[in-house]
């Protein structure tokens, strides 16, 4: 049996965890994301802040809802703030996900991000049936790092000059975590 990825992902577009919910984003979600986006110590190993709140309203229309699968916006439960963004891509030919993350730094080392992944690790093993699942970030940026780790991920390397990220080539460490190793310890 063929598995649609797609329609599983749209089925659970919406994700809760004891403190988050996991959801689609909206236009109405700007102001929030704004507030992170031009921010440059959250941005700083991933893109340029934003300099107005247009360019948050563009890439919210353009990127995270016109195409919204596997996009999600992380928010907290009890006030409905928006504090970032979670994204999960299916690579279907190897039944494996790729895993990004973003999250406002007056959020950050309260265990969100590590709950709000952990949400998305249950959906690739348990409903999407995936083998593998893989992350990365800039070499500089070793709290990702302790996230994915704190996930049950292991280290697999260094790419060299990797990526381009904000002009210029860097490093990326990749890690990933296997069904296998998911169930043992789930």
């Amino acid at each position: 049996m063929t598995i649609n990825y797609n329609l599983l992902m749209l089925k659970h577009s919406e994700l809760a965890s004891e403190r988050l919910i996991l959801r689609p984003f909206k236009l109405e979600d700007a102001e929030d994301m704004f507030e992170f986006t031009s921010d440059a110590e959250t941005t700083k190993y991933i893109y340029e802040p934003h300099k107005d709140i247009n360019k948050t309203l563009n890439v919210l229309a353009n990127y995270y809802i016109k195409e919204a699968i596997g996009k999600y916006a992380v928010v907290l439960k009890e006030s409905k703030k928006l504090i970032g963004i979670v994204e999960f891509r299916v690579h279907e030919d190897n039944k494996s996900g790729e895993l990004g993350y973003t999250l406002s730094r007056h959020y950050w080392g309260k265990g969100y991000m590590t709950e709000a992944c952990k949400l998305l690790l249950d959906l690739a093993f348990n409903t999407l049936q995936l083998e593998r699942v893989f992350a990365g970030h800039e070499l500089n940026n070793s709290a990702s790092g302790k996230v994915l780790l704190r996930l049950g991920m292991t280290q697999e390397g260094i790419l060299r000059k990797d990526r381009m990220s904000k002009g210029e080539l860097v490093d990326s460490v990749h890690y990933s975590i296997l069904r296998d190793e998911y169930n043992v310890t789930h």
